[in-house]
């Protein structure tokens, strides 16, 4: 099946390259390209594009605002894209309210083609997590700068203390294979794990289950 892709950046020429690395991949297509967050959502509505690749910063309305309104459809449209957030590490302080917003993941603008591929086609099959480690940093900058809180045992209360281990090494950016070996456990029951801990909290995916982690305090920033 081919990825249907829209890409929505106010800067021309990043627009314009990241259109023309997708268009250039074998089962990607870029089926349009917006200037802006409003843009961007009309234009999704219109298109309905598999993943958008939005800009955070953009004129008008943000990324973030764009990602608000395309996770929360009107009630005549049930579509809901994945958004993969173009970013750069000295705007840190949105990565929390992207996340909030519904956006599956992050990638920097300085990334290879190869990644920025690699990256549409993860976000596409749902596995968000793009790269642990660039979230987990991206994550901790943000919850450096607010007060650590205390463990919240109610929200955590429904999972197994195998499950914590698990979300606490996901939310530090270990994969499936390194947490696989932390734990001596197969890779498929550390699958199997995941999988019951996004059910039982209602996450969608990886990268909100790391945001869990540390609004809940299972997780403390590196100091």
């Amino acid at each position: 099946m081919t990825i249907t892709v829209l890409v929505a950046d106010d800067q021309a020429m990043v627009r314009a390259g990241f259109a023309a690395v997708l268009d250039a991949q074998e089962g990607i297509e870029v089926v349009g390209q917006a200037v802006d967050g409003a843009e961007a959502v009309r234009l999704a509505h219109e298109l309905r594009p598999d993943v958008v690749v939005m800009d955070v910063r953009m004129p008008g309305m943000n990324g973030i605002e764009a990602t608000t309104a395309l996770q929360t459809p009107p009630r005549s449209s049930d579509y809901v894209p994945k958004v993969l957030m173009l970013t750069t590490f000295d705007i840190d302080e949105y990565v929390h309210a992207a996340l909030r917003a519904g956006a599956s993941g992050f990638l920097l603008k300085d990334a290879l083609p190869d990644e920025v591929a690699r990256a549409v086609r993860v976000v596409a099959a749902g596995d968000a997590l793009l790269a642990p480690s660039v979230t987990r940093r991206l994550i901790e900058d943000v919850a450096r700068r607010a007060p650590a809180p205390v463990v919240d045992e109610h929200l955590l209360a429904g999972l197994t203390a195998r499950e914590r281990e698990v979300l606490e090494l996901v939310a530090r950016g270990r994969s499936n294979q390194e947490i696989a070996a932390d734990l001596f456990i197969a890779e498929q029951t550390v699958k199997t794990h995941v999988s019951k801990i996004l059910q039982k909290l209602g996450l969608r995916d990886r990268v909100h289950a790391v945001v869990f982690a540390y609004d809940t305090g299972l997780v403390r920033p590196a100091r």
